[in-house]
């Protein structure tokens, strides 16, 4: 057995789970035995205690939180009216308006879009999903900026249906 192989044995013997190996020829008897593993017992040291303080018996006052009045979310104009489809996302991700940075957008706002037609992909965990129109229509506002994230069910276009 020359040096090269044997070399070649030790490292497989090293990156396997194997703790022994016995290689027996004519010429040769090679026996290879891992180590067992040194375990090392730390002394045991005793538990830190720490000073005691008098923050823990110290009462703070508690300072009254200011009452705020709730106001009613503002809203788009164009959302309020019932003439409109509102399209959501699907999933959560980053929305694309194009298939890629070079291309141009799949919709802009005035286009006629048919059920089917790719409105905008959607990133989500490197897979990206062509969003479809689910009805037919006039692309009358895109909601959200190109490469934006956007949650589950955020609104991302305004459709008149045709």
């Amino acid at each position: 057995m020359k040096l090269k192989e044997l070399e070649e044995l030790i490292s497989f013997i090293a990156k396997s789970g194997l703790e022994e190996v016995n290689i027996e020829t004519e010429q040769i008897k090679l026996s290879i035995k891992k180590n067992a593993p040194v375990i090392q017992q730390l002394a045991s040291q005793p538990p830190v205690t720490l000073p005691e303080s008098n923050v823990a018996n110290t009462i703070m006052p508690v300072q009254p939180i200011a009452s705020v009045e709730s106001q009613p979310i503002a809203t788009p104009a164009v959302a309020a009216n019932t003439e409109h489809i509102t399209f959501k996302s699907p999933m959560i991700g980053t929305f694309y308006r194009a298939s890629n940075p070079e291309s141009a957008p799949f919709v802009q706002e005035g286009n006629i879009v048919k059920p089917g037609q790719p409105l905008c992909i959607i990133e989500a965990m490197k897979l990206f999903n062509e969003i479809e129109a689910e009805t037919a229509g006039t692309i009358i506002k895109i909601l959200v900026e190109d490469a934006s994230p956007v949650e589950y069910d955020q609104p991302l276009f305004l459709i008149k249906p045709a």
